[in-house]
């Protein structure tokens, strides 16, 4: 079947999957592109296929045909892909292995999906996302993490009563402040780690830096007052990973 109006009643529920709201709701989200479509797919979380009424098919996995006007009605994208598609949200699991990056009202999804993809490139276990965190369902963070979202660890919980948990649990908890810090390079490794990173303008938040075991910056040029929090976090669990 070849889907033709953006006034269907099923294409307009697939539009609403662009809105938090509905994601939660459906616990479904969207993807878009060749690349994101396969991460999913490796993952078995890819539940529907939405192809431009021209493009070929060799999934097995059900398939929806539409023209270039839905596509570019659902996608987000000022020059979207000619292949979408729906997937199943990633079951949650509790905490899982060592080492625990902790993301502290984190709100520009671009960074979000910057920090996955590097949190899998250095061996992070799990990622807790605080509860004031950006959706990780937002397809920016989705197209910044490279699909990488797909092969992590991923929770949302209470950032304060995790680093309890984790505290009895003899995981020594790291958080990063730029005065009274420790140099990244000189920290002392440990098997148990959470490291802690913190809001783009504001930091991590006293009433959480209190409950650390210890801090850490890193040493820069003075002429540049601070970093991007995706790039510091790369560098951080860069240097925490050698």
């Amino acid at each position: 079947m070849l889907y033709t109006s953006i006034e269907n009643k099923k294409i307009k529920e697939i539009k609403k999957l662009n809105i938090k709201k509905y994601r939660d709701q459906s616990g479904l989200f969207l993807i878009e592109g060749q690349h994101l479509i396969e991460e999913a797919k490796k993952a078995s979380l890819l539940q529907t296929l939405i192809l431009e009424k021209e493009e070929k098919n060799n999934n097995d996995i059900e398939t929806m045909y539409v023209t270039k006007e839905i596509i570019k009605y659902i996608s987000e994208l000022d020059n979207p892909s000619n292949i979408l598609g729906i997937c199943k949200k990633i079951k949650e699991n509790e905490i899982l292995g060592d080492k625990i990056l902790i993301l502290d009202e984190i709100q520009d999804p671009g960074n979000l999906g910057t920090i996955i993809r590097s949190a899998v490139a250095f061996n992070i276990d799990t990622i807790i996302l605080g509860e004031n965190t950006v959706d990780l369902y937002n397809s920016k963070t989705i197209r910044s993490s490279q699909g990488m979202l797909f092969h992590i660890n991923i929770i949302r919980r209470n950032i304060k009563n995790i680093i309890n948990q984790l505290k009895q649990e003899n995981y020594i908890i790291l958080g990063t402040k730029v005065t009274n810090g420790k140099n990244i390079k000189t920290i002392e490794k440990t098997k148990k780690f959470a490291i802690i990173m913190g809001n783009e303008g504001n930091g991590v938040s006293n009433d959480i830096l209190n409950n650390c075991d210890d801090y850490l910056y890193i040493k820069m040029n003075k002429t540049c007052e601070s970093l991007n929090v995706a790039v510091a976090t790369s560098i951080i669990l860069y240097e925490l990973d050698k």
